[in-house]
């Protein structure tokens, strides 16, 4: 089943951070893509995988710097919680809290693992226009999260990469030159004169 809002303008959303600060999430308007993943719970095996899955794709992976991704993690645990996740596990991306389900809600994320977990593994891949691409929902495979932003980047990359080619590819193309018809030329002057002695002749 498709998710709702993929192939819609993704949702802005503004949450405390894990520094106490309001960090508010425009997707587009940094011109970069994003990847916006809701998870369990801060602490957790699975989940403090994940996170630390994103944060060396942020450091090591050439495909994730070269495009500027911006990662995004938010989960219902409160802010002392996800500052102790985010300094425990040196976190270098905002981690959020949606402690009331505003971020799930505007995102259509519901539980996960049949109920048992609050929020469901479920990961974003938004456009550098704002547009959601596609959505992964597995909140038992944590380590399927970072394969799918990198596969969605790869992909991502090549289109802007061809939609930027095209332009260029038009602007070389030589302008074909319209033929004119050949005018005949009309009699010279001197044509005239020799033509009027040979009348009079």
């Amino acid at each position: 089943m498709v998710h709702p809002l993929v192939g819609k303008p993704a949702p802005s959303i503004s949450l405390p951070a894990a520094d106490g600060e309001t960090y508010t999430l425009t997707p587009g308007a940094k011109g970069v893509p994003v990847a916006l993943f809701f998870y369990p719970k801060s602490g957790s095996y699975g989940c403090t995988k994940e996170a630390c899955q994103f944060r060396d794709a942020l450091a090591d992976n050439e495909l994730f710097k070269r495009t500027k991704v911006e990662i995004v993690g938010v989960s219902t645990d409160a802010v002392d919680k996800q500052k102790a996740f985010v300094d425990k596990q040196k976190l270098t991306y905002p981690v959020l809290s949606d402690a009331k389900g505003e971020a799930r809600k505007a995102y259509h994320v519901g539980k996960g693992l049949f109920g048992l977990a609050e929020t469901a593994r479920t990961t974003f891949v938004i456009d550098s226009q704002g547009t959601v691409k596609d959505v992964l929902d597995t909140t038992v495979n944590y380590g399927a999260h970072v394969k799918f932003v990198s596969k969605w980047l790869d992909k991502l990359e090549a289109e802007e990469k061809k939609a930027a080619e095209a332009p260029a590819a038009a602007e070389e193309i030589p302008a074909v030159a319209t033929p004119t018809a050949a005018v005949p030329e009309g009699p010279t002057t001197a044509e005239l004169g020799r033509a009027a002695e040979a009348v009079q002749a």
